[in-house]
């Protein structure tokens, strides 16, 4: 399951025709040109796509504004995995239709899995929506934009999987993107959709089966982006372990973590995320292990440990699997960082299996991991299962977990006293110091490293440290010295984190 991650707010630069930054009071728009703002809702996987639908609209030759007050489109890219996630998109559509009704914007486009998921009924339940882009529609945002005049009729572009274009040995690109990331890091797609059919998930039905690019595909989509500034490459897709199999790739994942462990120069770290237990070979732990550039870190969603709800969820792997592996992960990968999710309140899900879940939690000790309630989609087969926990219940489970699994977290950040390590710089503020993260630590998911110093830092950089204190998850590091000491520093001041 993803973690939500919104850019709306995210500081976008006013672009002019073709992606050229330009002052916006200086613009010389082409006649009719659309100023367009966007907000993007939802997990990484989605990000990428809004990111693409930006670098399509600036070719186009519309003015893209970080500002919602300056633009006169405005693009919702939306979430539909959870009954909370299209909740926030419709809250968020409602808000700018009601900017509409008052003639502060002209149009309105939604894109994305709810787009994909509930298609014209979203016209129904917000009728100040001008055109519905799917997910499998990208490249028509342009169309969707452009278009002048208000239709009575619904401007719909909701069709099957990307169509091969002429030339083309994909059904669809992530190239030439307008990134809503920092520069130093972009995540990279090497796979969409799914084949695992998990009971409680509604991707499969969203975004389709499983679709790979290829590997040159992938290169040349790391090198444009190292070529951009990007320093971290993580690679994501709804299940990463099974890339390559639609597409005939022999060497499967291993072989491409090698292949980008190879041709990436420039990134220095390429990170792994949502991995799938029951096709994690260990073919692919030695590429982690042996790879340079490939994040010592294991992004795994187990989902749950009980065994008789993992065969409800459909999960395809057993408690005494699920430790074999964790095992070997650990065994084959020195150092490793294992970071999981899990979910409670499945339906069925009695105290005694929840209580299981809580002792492995606890007795494990996982890096980080991260909870969920179950979520009813009624078009699931879990959505059909009878035996439907009420919401306290859920909600009292999840905060039992949580509070189990802080104090592993908090006991294992205390762990990293003393010791020294490299960090990357993700943001910089006078008042603060750095905020950073270091190998263990992917960026929105997990914890920091607040780097206190006197000296300043530019986002993108490496800096050796040594970590001297722990504030719950988050670790407080120092720069090492020449000789091998961490230098002091003022008392420092509260993190204002976002």
């Amino acid at each position: 399951m993803s973690e939500d991650r919104s850019s709306r707010g995210v500081s976008l630069p006013v672009f002019g025709p073709g992606g050229a930054a330009r002052p916006s009071a200086s613009l010389a728009l082409p006649d009719g040109a659309p100023v367009v703002s966007f907000v993007s809702l939802g997990c990484a996987k989605n990000l990428v796509d809004s990111e693409a639908m930006l670098g399509r609209l600036a070719e186009s030759g519309c003015v893209i504004s970080g500002d919602e007050s300056a633009a006169d489109v405005i693009v919702v890219n939306t979430c539909g995995f959870l009954e909370s996630s299209r909740q926030e998109a419709l809250d968020v559509c409602r808000e700018l239709a009601e900017r509409k009704r008052r003639g502060e914007i002209r149009r309105l486009v939604v894109a994305g899995c709810l787009v994909q998921r509930d298609g014209e009924k979203l016209r129904e339940w917000v009728p100040e929506i001008d055109a519905l882009v799917g997910v499998n529609n990208r490249d028509d945002i342009v169309r969707a934009v452009w278009r002048q005049e208000r239709a009575e009729r619904l401007d719909l572009f909701l069709g099957d999987y990307h169509p091969i274009a002429p030339g083309a040995t994909q059904r669809w690109s992530d190239q030439a993107r307008l990134r809503l990331t920092p520069q130093h890091y972009a995540y990279v797609r090497i796979s969409e959709g799914c084949n695992q059919k998990c009971t409680f998930c509604t991707i499969p039905s969203i975004r389709g089966p499983m679709h790979s690019k290829t590997p040159d595909e992938l290169l040349g989509e790391c090198r444009e982006l190292i070529a951009d500034g990007a320093r971290e490459l993580i690679l994501i897709g709804q299940d990463t372990t099974s890339y390559g199999g639609d597409i005939g790739y022999d060497g499967g994942l291993a072989e491409l973590l090698r292949a980008l462990n190879r041709g990436c120069d420039g990134a220095k770290w390429i990170r792994l995320m949502y991995v799938y237990p029951s096709v994690l070979t260990d073919a692919m732990l030695d590429a982690i292990a042996e790879s340079e550039r490939i994040v010592k870190y294991i992004d795994i969603p187990l989902q749950h440990i009980n065994d008789r709800v993992l065969r409800g969820m459909h999960r395809r792997v057993t408690r005494a699997q699920t430790e074999a592996l964790l095992e070997r992960i650990r065994r084959r990968i020195p150092g490793v960082t294992i970071r999981t999710t899990f979910i409670v309140g499945f339906p069925g899900e009695t105290e005694a299996e929840f209580a299981e879940l809580l002792d492995f939690v606890r007795d494990f000790g996982f890096d980080a991991a991260g909870g969920f309630t179950y979520s009813l989609e009624p078009e699931t087969p879990a959505g059909r299962m009878n035996e439907q926990l009420v919401e306290a219940v859920k909600k009292e489970r999840y905060e039992r977990f949580m509070l189990a699994q802080q104090q592993v977290a908090f006991e294992r950040a205390r762990r990293q006293i003393g010791r020294s390590f490299e960090v990357l710089i993700d943001e910089f503020d006078e008042s603060y110091g750095a905020i950073a993260r270091h190998a263990g630590q992917a960026p929105e998911v997990d914890s920091v490293c607040v780097l206190e110093s006197e000296q300043s830092f530019a986002p993108g950089g490496w800096v050796n440290v040594r970590c001297t204190d722990a504030d719950k998850y988050d670790l407080i590091v120092k720069p090492r010295r020449a000789g091998g000491g961490a230098e002091t520093r003022r008392p420092r001041k509260a993190v204002a984190r976002r």
